[in-house]
């Protein structure tokens, strides 16, 4: 059937039309996912990533590899999807299995995915139903990997990750933890509920090619706090919850993402390299450090301006009958002035934040030319406007004078407008 499109711009195959983000008390049809498990011990984590997949309205086919069944029973899944489950091309034959099911699919994630999974992925290897259905799926695949750190260091791991995202297959970096045994480093599971927040935003762009693919781009989340004393400090009421969309919403679109976070206390999201830093001097260093190979850098953390000019190394003690000492300020480094008038490579493209309470377009235009960056979103905030919230609006102001407006709605559609606009630049 011809390509179809919703009345908001999502396209889709099959005849299946699904809103980009769907708003409240809209129906859509079910998506078709398949959700393949290779043999890890991460394989019981599965479980919840398909329970949030199956609850959240997705029709789920669950395809286990022969190893997977080691840690998660037949039953287990298919009583969680309600589906039958197999591994073997040879069961129900008259339904050719191991062409249907990928045919069928608007998603194949694969979690965990061992180097093992990766490897026949990457050489087109098809000697199970699991490997059958990767090969035959025309729809968008994430594979989330599980191993131990030397595996997934070793060159030929690389070199097969490489391969598949040339391909066009979102491969998630892995996290760093504890392993199995006392072993810890980088090759952990990511969180199942951020793996499903990467299967949810490649769905909703219902693209198969993620446009960001091979490009590394930089985001910083979150607000800076500058201390007085031990106990305290100047901070602002950020959250990082913008920036987080961006981060997780560049994994979904095939980036190599670092998310330097100040003072942030969400999950981390999958795929993406995480660096905590707390003060504005510390953002500036780990910004400086992540944007020397960066295509991109978005700076949506709120950087305070001002530190206090010396530091308490003792509790300020409130005394008797005396008003408090003075505190003098002096000014922190202009971070996104810096990154765009010294870019570290050429091409690389810098977008700003400017939160406002009033004269929002005309600051942000005067902002814009001071900071010499290509993209400014400008939002209006304040106590009960954005900060904290799940929703945000803005205007997105470009160095060639284009306006962008963004509708109020999930921070995860501004961060979507933002990459677009960033991925035409880079091309």
């Amino acid at each position: 059937m011809g390509r179809t499109r919703s009345p908001n711009g999502a396209q889709s195959e099959r005849g299946v039309v699904r809103a980009r983000y769907p708003s409240r008390g809209e129906t859509v049809d079910k998506p078709k996912v398949v959700l393949g498990v290779s043999g890890g011990i991460a394989a019981y984590k599965a479980c919840e990533l398909l329970r949030r997949l199956t609850e959240s309205g997705h029709e789920v086919r669950v395809v286990p590899t022969a190893s997977a069944l080691h840690f998660v029973g037949a039953a287990t899944w298919s009583a969680l999807s309600g589906n039958p489950v197999s591994t073997e091309v040879w069961d129900d034959v008259h339904e050719v299995p191991h062409v249907r099911i990928g045919q069928h699919a608007d998603l194949v994630v694969v979690a965990p995915a061992t180097a093992d999974m990766l490897a026949k992925a990457a050489h087109g290897l098809a000697d199970d139903l699991l490997t059958n259905t990767l090969l035959t799926a025309r729809c968008p695949v994430v594979f989330a990997p599980a191993m131990h750190t030397e595996m997934w260091e070793h060159p030929a791991t690389q070199e097969n990750v490489a391969a598949l995202r040339r391909r066009g297959a979102v491969v998630i970096e892995p996290a760093v933890g504890r392993l199995t045994g006392v072993d810890t480093g980088k090759g952990r599971l990511p969180d199942p509920g951020e793996i499903f927040e990467v299967c949810r935003r490649v769905l909703a762009r219902g693209v198969r090619e993620p446009d960001l693919a091979g490009r590394h781009v930089v985001v910083s989340a979150g607000g800076t706090r500058e201390p007085l004393d031990p106990v305290r400090f100047l901070g602002n009421r950020s959250s990082g919850k913008q920036g987080y969309a961006l981060a997780r919403t560049a994994a979904a679109r095939g980036a190599r993402v670092t998310l330097v976070a100040a003072n942030a206390s969400m999950p981390d999201p999958a795929g993406v390299d995480v660096v905590p830093v707390g003060t504005a001097v510390e953002l500036r260093e780990a910004v400086l450090r992540a944007a020397a190979d960066a295509d991109a850098v978005v700076m949506a953390a709120a950087v305070a301006d001002f530190r206090p000019a010396t530091y308490a190394t003792g509790k300020i003690k409130k005394k008797d009958d005396q008003e408090p000492a003075p505190i003098t300020l002096v000014r922190n480094p202009d971070i996104l002035a810096e990154i765009s008038q010294t870019r570290a490579r050429s091409g690389q493209v810098v977008v700003g934040f400017a939160a406002e309470t009033d004269d929002v377009l005309a600051n942000g235009r005067v902002k814009l030319k001071r900071k010499g960056c290509d993209l400014l979103v400008v939002n209006e905030v304040g106590e009960r406007k954005t900060f904290g919230s799940e929703e945000n609006e803005a205007v997105v102001l470009g160095a060639d004078g284009s306006e962008t407006p963004v509708a109020h709605g999930p921070k995860e559609a501004l961060a979507d407008t933002v990459w677009d606009l960033v991925a035409r630049r880079l091309e």
